[in-house]
């Protein structure tokens, strides 16, 4: 468990922290947190940076990935405000640019329906690919995303849109295919984490890196539980 790295996430809409779920981006609320009176990112982000100094989160611009405007100037503001943090942003579609030095860009496959492997190649593997299992389980993006593996960036992440906010646990089938098929790989999970025994059962499946929000903000997972996780992380 304890070479597992947790990653938090955020997802932006309209200027504020929501609680993703189901992937039913439509009905996404403002945020309700044990971390934070507030749903604006500055709160939520120093809620979770109090629970634990993590050095990577991860942010989603769900404006920007359907379309409905974008929450660009709140990310550069963070950006600027957290200078040591590394954030990996999924803002949609976007075109290969000079990033923020602390931005890594996540490309989803729900939104690379045809070219991904030229649109991946400009990229030159500097993002993470984030493979997006659709609300009733179908894969998103173009069919040669997901199979031809050396198309790939160093990082991918197994997005379950349908397991995301639900507290149903992981998606072991998903992730036991990948891991059985891409021996040589690790991956990113997303979706459905609820506790840490959730991420003990993760450690079979090749997992690098877990993504989640709702343990964290419901108090599933407690600073107790991250503090223990990392004084029990082998030395390098």
């Amino acid at each position: 468990m304890a070479s597992i790295k947790l990653i938090p996430v955020i997802d932006l809409k309209d200027g504020v922290v929501v609680h993703a779920k189901y992937g039913q981006r439509d009905h996404y609320a403002p945020i309700q947190s044990v971390l934070s009176k507030h749903p604006d990112i500055d709160s939520v982000l120093n809620g979770l940076l109090a629970l634990h100094p993590f050095d990577t989160l991860y942010i989603a611009d769900l404006n920007a990935i359907t379309k409905t405007g974008n929450n660009t100037e709140i990310i550069h503001h963070i950006l600027k405000e957290f200078p040591k943090v590394t954030f990996w942003i999924d803002a949609g579609y976007i075109e290969p640019q000079a990033f923020p030095r602390n931005y890594i860009p996540v490309l989803g496959s729900e939104y690379i329906n045809k070219n991904s492997a030229s649109y991946l190649a400009q990229f030159h593997h500097q993002c993470i690919l984030s493979l997006d299992y659709g609300a009733h389980g179908e894969m998103l993006g173009e069919t040669v995303l997901w199979q031809e593996s050396n198309y790939w960036p160093n990082d991918v992440i197994l997005m379950t849109l349908a397991r995301v906010g639900s507290a149903q646990g992981v998606a072991s089938k998903e992730l036991q295919y990948f891991s059985e098929a891409y021996p040589h790989r690790q991956f990113i999970a997303a979706g459905g984490v609820r506790n840490m025994n959730d991420i003990a059962v993760l450690e079979k499946y090749n997992v690098k890196a877990i993504l989640l929000a709702s343990a964290f903000h419901l108090g599933a997972i407690s600073a107790e539980d991250l503090n223990f996780e990392q004084k029990n992380t082998p030395a390098s």
